[in-house]
């Protein structure tokens, strides 16, 4: 096993530890089960399906699991996302109330290890710094093979392309994340992108935007636009524009970077480029 030595209160015998790999749709936690596949031949792969999932992540998964030759065992929490939404009072999601991430990904991951002594292979590449929303329970441990093994951006895009597996589906009309449709840290051009795409899921999207039975206040999915405002045409072609401007930007800085940036492959993020690790990796 990459990277791992068990803490002296974990069980000699290895083969009570169980290895277990959580997958997003998402091309980092893809890869990682990539490469993975022959190094650890007791892996687990799981995915935790909301319910609330772009047809295109469904389709990606099942393709990697044909290139995987195992099963991805799907997880839930036991109850829906409108079922969870109610008894919040129809308080939407956030970047300040993750209750989405953490009882719809993290707490069926906790149930699905349950007591077991658990090695969690996590997707965080070695270009990056963030740690991530992992679990805390002290027979979960977290491994990061991507970083012990120095794979970046470029790695990433590398190992899925050998695979035959490519980028995820998505990514071909704009979307750069996986996890629910209406996820909160999508950027306006995702929001215009899934407009354009799946209406049906924006119009969805856009009918939890409705007062909550707490305050009375109406929470939206975009920041303080509600998405009936996004989608009028004048807005979206405001978007489109800005996100053109911006790609231009970011070109010419890819333009200007050095030749070892460049066949190092160092990814240029847009600024607002964030999110969940359990749900975009």
């Amino acid at each position: 096993m990459i990277g791992f030595i068990s803490p002296s209160d974990w069980p000699e015998d290895s083969s009570r530890i169980r290895h277990i790999l959580s997958l997003s749709g998402g091309k980092d936690s893809a890869a990682l089960a990539v490469h993975m596949r022959d190094r650890e031949p007791e892996m687990e792969y799981i995915f935790h399906d909301t319910g609330k999932e772009l047809p295109d992540t469904y389709q990606y998964l099942e393709r990697l699991e044909g290139y995987l030759g195992r099963k991805i065992v799907r997880t839930t929490f036991g109850t829906t996302f409108d079922s969870i939404l109610r008894m919040k009072g129809g308080m939407l999601p956030s970047n300040h109330r993750r209750w989405c991430t953490e009882l719809m990904k993290l707490k069926p991951f906790e149930n699905y290890v349950g007591d077991d002594f658990c090695v969690n292979y996590v997707g965080i590449r070695s270009d990056e710094e963030r740690v991530g929303y992992i679990s805390h329970k002290p027979n979960i441990r977290a491994v990061f093979p991507f970083r012990e093994d120095g794979i970046d951006y470029a790695g990433v895009q590398r190992i899925l392309e050998e695979a035959g597996l490519g980028m995820p589906p998505y990514t071909e009309w704009g979307r750069t994340r996986s996890g629910c449709f209406f996820c909160f840290y999508q950027q306006q051009i995702e929001w215009v992108r899934l407009k354009q795409r799946y209406p049906e899921f924006f119009e969805q999207a856009k009918a939890y935007e409705r007062p909550n039975a707490v305050n009375g206040n109406t929470f939206y999915w975009n920041d303080d636009e509600p998405l009936a405002v996004l989608e009028r045409p004048e807005r979206m072609a405001e978007i489109e524009k800005n996100w053109a401007k911006t790609q231009a930007r970011l070109a010419k800085r890819q333009k200007n970077r050095t030749l070892a940036e460049t066949l190092g492959g160092l990814e240029v993020m847009p600024l607002n480029q964030q999110g969940c690790l359990l749900c975009h990796r």
